[in-house]
């Protein structure tokens, strides 16, 4: 089934689209959380409220891109686990993530929901200068939170030459944003 037919089916409240969205997307929707949340009894955890989640918000949303859309989700699900179980103290799986773009995207707490609105049209505008590859690396590792180890692996190279790649993405996009006038 396509994904406008899924979405269809969100629209007609039939519960046919979460079993339609599950058999599509549930190892995407696994793979991004299993990257963030680096523990599969979590990762069980956030399924049942991503469905839950676009069950709710469409309609009124009618997404463009689903899989994107159904990512996002997913991903906000995960992050949100994990500051609960990272405030308990039982699991560390993003922090890697968070300390590499801590230089970059070190938000003051009280203004993140402001700032990040006004960062987010930079580093997409950011994003489309790069080369296919290199967004496809910068969304893998920062959006989907892989391992550089696992991009290494299926992009046949090192994963010494592909955390250089990724420095050299961390500092263009600290120059983009600071071109901006946003400093961090």
């Amino acid at each position: 089934m396509n994904d406008k037919q899924i979405i269809d089916l969100y629209f007609s409240r039939s519960e046919q689209s979460i079993k339609e969205t599950k058999i599509k997307y549930s190892s995407f929707c696994r793979k991004i959380a299993y990257n963030i949340l680096s523990n599969n009894e979590d990762t069980d955890e956030f399924e049942n409220d991503t469905y839950l989640k676009i069950w709710n918000s469409i309609p009124p949303n009618n997404p463009e891109n689903f899989k994107a859309y159904i990512g996002k989700i997913t991903r906000n699900i995960a992050l949100d686990i994990w500051k609960k179980n990272h405030t308990q103290k039982r699991n560390a799986g993003i922090e890697i993530l968070f300390s590499e773009m801590e230089n970059i995207l070190s938000v003051p707490q009280t203004d993140t929901e402001y700032e990040l609105e006004e960062i987010t049209p930079i580093i997409n505008k950011w994003l489309l200068t790069l080369s296919k590859k290199e967004q496809a690396l910068f969304i893998l590792r920062y959006w989907q939170g892989e391992s550089v180890k696992s991009i290494a692996k299926q992009w046949n190279t090192s994963s010494n030459k592909l955390s250089g790649k990724l420095f050299r993405l961390r500092n263009n996009l600290k120059q983009a944003l600071e071109k901006e006038g946003i400093f961090l």
